[in-house]
């Protein structure tokens, strides 16, 4: 099963968590994972995926404009799972508001949207994985946990 992670990086942040999720992801059995910049999209392999988490810095309280162009010109991703995550540069930056921004764009565009809230327990992850910059060690952590459940969510539901 294919997992693709979709980001937008301005400082290298978001790439660098992106690269976290799918180091999480990984642990799932039978679960490929490929990150790609909106820059460079390998569009065979996001056409196969089964999943596509979508991830963003947080610009002015939002998700950045540039991923929002792409997600506006590319409507090849409903029917999959979707799920977000944020970068910011200071806690209160906006990052929960970027990620909701997000989550209604994947709603439209007919996604199945999970993040596994407190379905999972500990650590909550309620709309999605959010770093500080890069992130700190628990941050880190947190996005690795979102990535293996995201991948686990995705085989259970196609199998």
């Amino acid at each position: 099963m294919k997992i693709a992670i979709v980001y937008y990086s301005q400082t290298g942040n978001t790439k660098k968590v992106a690269d976290l999720i799918a180091e999480g992801a990984k642990k799932t059995k039978n679960v490929e994972v490929k990150c790609m910049s909106i820059e460079e999209i390998d569009t065979e392999f996001l056409v196969e995926a089964k999943a596509v988490i979508f991830g963003s810095p947080t610009i002015a309280g939002t998700f950045a404009w540039q991923l929002k162009q792409w997600l506006d010109t590319n409507r090849n991703i409903g029917g999959k799972l979707g799920a977000v995550f944020a970068t910011a540069k200071f806690v209160g930056g906006g990052a929960e508001v970027a990620e909701l921004s997000l989550i209604a764009e994947l709603l439209v565009k007919g996604m199945l949207v999970y993040s596994s809230g407190a379905a999972e327990g500990q650590p909550f992850i309620h709309y999605g994985a959010v770093c500080i910059q890069d992130g700190d060690e628990g941050q880190k952590e947190r996005a690795r946990t979102f990535g293996e459940r995201i991948a686990n969510k995705a085989v259970e539901l196609f199998k």
